[in-house]
């Protein structure tokens, strides 16, 4: 396998407006990858930038209804179309249709750099679009690029697919696509459901009774945790999982929106926990997939602040060209923010100096965060054969 990343992105992305001030604006796009250029992250000699082609209508239907395609190509013409489309989450604009075509080829022309092995590791940063439901948009999100991906990986012959869910809102979407399909194991981590979109990814939602038992994980935490706490979290929960159940291919949606200044949401992750928690996934990839790793955009609606210095620091981890933290932010990209017109103040640094050191989980400790913690594990690790209580699993 090639030790080459593979990095997707065309800027008629750009154009993906969603209809105007939009949270989900793809200004934060253009400003990552001018910050990944301007800090010499894409000039790894690793790194190769793909520009992608639209997802045709045989690859969206491996997940979409035909009818709800039909739908969103109508929709600029019949803002009545329904279909969970001309709602303020999910506006109608022209062009709705070739740009959620686009993000979601993209994100196929990431697996398939995995799968053909011509790059060990792919990022699509616009892709991501995890609520987005068989025949109906949802939560930003029009068609889901990340299950079309999978679902094109499955029907390769790949038998074990893990997907990995880091954005503050629970991964609905993918986990109801394969909800009953115990070749793919979901794994979300996201802000509890009971104060938060989409109100779903409960601990006792584990996968089909009939079909699927443990193909679900769902670690949902209390408003306010913080870098250490939600560190805390993922190591005592995913790597077990992850280890149990044995990946081909390790696919993330690398939504940063857990951040602190974050608008939508009321995790308190710092840019530095968010650099963390892209290492730690790296690392699984490598120790339990021989790094055959998909890692996808996702949420994040600190346009300036957030998404930019965060999947910098995605790309720079894929590229095995760790940025240092206390990087300084070129002034001509925060010239840019400032010529833009953009009202949030451009940070100086690549780092929050979040501190990201935790301690490791054990049953006999009673926070807020720990008690998330216990649930899931009693939820889920019986089914992969791990005992819930003990700490070494």
């Amino acid at each position: 396998m090639s030790d080459s990343v593979a990095v997707v992105w065309d800027d008629a992305l750009l154009g993906y407006t969603m209809g105007g001030d939009h949270p989900l604006h793809p200004v934060r796009l253009d400003l990552t990858m001018r910050l990944a250029d301007s800090l010499g992250v894409l000039a790894s000699d690793r790194l190769e930038v793909l520009r992608p082609t639209p997802a045709d209508v045989d690859l969206l239907t491996l997940v979409h209804d035909p009818a709800y395609l039909e739908a969103v190509k109508r929709a600029p013409a019949d803002p009545e179309v329904g279909h969970g489309l001309g709602t303020p989450d999910n506006p109608i604009f022209e062009g709705v249709y070739d740009a959620a075509a686009l993000i979601t080829g993209g994100s196929v022309l990431a697996a398939q750099q995995v799968h053909t092995g011509r790059a060990q590791h792919a990022v699509n940063i616009s892709g991501g679009l995890h609520h987005a439901m068989r025949d109906r948009a949802s939560g930003f999100c029009v068609f889901n690029d990340v299950a079309v991906a999978i679902r094109w990986l499955l029907d390769q012959g790949h038998q074990r697919i893990a997907y990995v869910d880091l954005d503050v809102h629970h991964g609905d979407g993918v986990q109801t696509a394969f909800y009953d399909d115990p070749r793919v194991l979901t794994v979300s981590i996201h802000q509890t459901p009971l104060t938060l979109f989409p109100g779903t990814g409960f601990p006792e939602e584990t996968g089909d009774p009939d079909t699927a038992l443990g193909s679900a994980v769902n670690l949902a935490l209390p408003n306010g945790t913080d870098d250490s706490g939600w560190l805390r979290a993922f190591s005592a929960v995913v790597p077990s999982v992850l280890r149990a159940f044995r990946p081909e291919i390790l696919v993330t949606q690398c939504g940063c929106d857990a951040h602190h200044e974050d608008p939508l949401a009321d995790l308190g992750l710092t840019i530095d926990g968010q650099r963390a928690s892209y290492r730690a996934v790296h690392d699984l990839a490598h120790e339990l997939c021989d790094g055959r790793w998909i890692a996808l955009g996702g949420g994040g609606y600190g346009l300036v602040r957030c998404v930019p210095r965060a999947w910098t620091h995605l790309i720079a981890e894929a590229a095995g060209a760790r940025l240092d933290p206390a990087t300084e932010i070129p002034e001509s990209w925060r010239e840019d923010v400032l010529r833009r017109g953009l009202r949030a103040r451009p940070p100086t640094h690549m780092t929050e100096g979040g501190y990201t050191g935790f301690a490791a989980w054990d049953p006999f400790t009673e926070s807020r965060v720990d008690r998330a913690i216990a649930r899931t594990r009693h939820a889920s690790f019986p089914y992969f054969g791990l005992d819930p209580d003990d700490p070494r699993d």
